[in-house]
């Protein structure tokens, strides 16, 4: 059962972060409560692995205060550490090692031994559906199965938050299905609470609230359903070669204030279902397909950063 107090389990205040003269956050904070499946959902160059890293203890914050479980990671690392499980972007499994070996090591790092850490590491094998793989390397692992080894390994000293770096990097969507299954039930079974990064949109929908990070500053946080209702009205979005003539036509038609990706526009216009062919109208010749949707969450970042979530990373790359 998830266990619901008054203190939250993590405390993020004012966390600013620099390489250089990039800054890579910018005063972020959020808290999460114990139980929650909390979410990190920006585009790549973010800030998501900065606060990861911070948060797992493997930088020192330079500015800011952060508690986890009422712990400093800066000035109490190793508190921390025994209050948390990791689970890296990038595999840690020894691939040369089987998953027996890998969990046995990882619990020996943890001060577990004996007949102790054989019954942990086996329960642990058997919950996350890899019992009958303890004996197989790592290497001859699917991508799904690895990711439960690393889950089942994170878990071995009974941390009770869960952090997980972009966790479905490289899956296919049935095995991204699966892994959200078991960390609803470690959430609703154990108690286990969970702070992940992501940069896929369908998994922010999953979480229980989401904090959007664009260029290291927090945009928007909140439940998904709640921020999506924010954007207001229907979301339009108009393809067209000429698409700064929409935005004229729009505005001296429909009052509305439009924004530009290329060469679609979007806006938000209420009951735009029954407006459609009043749209296509004053906009003919400009336009090449007209689409209407309900809010999503690449909306509301949309609406709060003035551009849209792909185009964020890939001016992070060209930087």
């Amino acid at each position: 059962m998830v266990s619901k107090t008054d203190s939250p389990a993590v405390v993020v205040d004012a966390l600013s972060y620099r390489y250089g003269d990039r800054l890579a956050l910018d005063a972020v904070g959020f808290s999460v409560a114990p139980g929650e499946i909390f979410g990190l959902l920006g585009p790549n160059g973010g800030g998501k692995t900065t606060l990861f890293s911070l948060l797992s203890t493997l930088r020192p914050a330079p500015a800011g205060r952060m508690r986890i479980f009422g712990a400093d990671p800066g000035a109490s690392p190793a508190q921390v550490q025994r209050r948390i499980g990791v689970v890296f972007q990038a595999p840690s499994l020894d691939p040369n090692l089987t998953v027996r070996e890998n969990m046995l090591h990882q619990g020996h790092l943890y001060g577990l031994s004996g007949p102790r850490l054989v019954e942990r590491a086996e329960r642990l094998a058997e919950r996350l559906g890899v019992a009958t793989r303890l004996g197989d390397r790592v290497a001859i692992l699917s991508g799904g199965l690895e990711r439960r080894v690393e889950i089942a390994k994170s878990l071995l000293h009974g941390p009770r938050l869960l952090l997980l770096d972009e966790p479905s990097t490289g899956l296919d969507p049935g095995i991204r299905r699966e892994l959200w299954t078991l960390l609803e039930e470690l959430r609703s079974e154990d108690g286990v609470t969970v702070l992940l990064t992501t940069h896929f949109m369908e998994e922010g929908e999953r979480c229980d609230r989401v904090g959007l990070l664009d260029r290291g500053r927090l945009v928007a946080i909140g439940r998904p359903g709640e921020l999506e209702e924010a954007v207001g009205g229907q979301v339009v979005r108009v393809l067209s070669e000429r698409p700064h003539e929409v935005i004229e036509r729009l505005a001296s038609r429909f009052g509305v204030e439009a924004q530009v990706s290329g060469e679609s526009v979007q806006f938000e216009l209420e009951n735009a279902h029954q407006r459609v062919v009043e749209l296509v109208e004053s906009l003919s010749g400009s336009i090449r397909s007209i689409t209407i949707a309900r809010p999503t969450l690449e909306d509301v970042f949309l609406r709060r950063t003035g551009h849209a979530f792909w185009e964020a990373a890939s001016e992070e790359v060209r930087r």
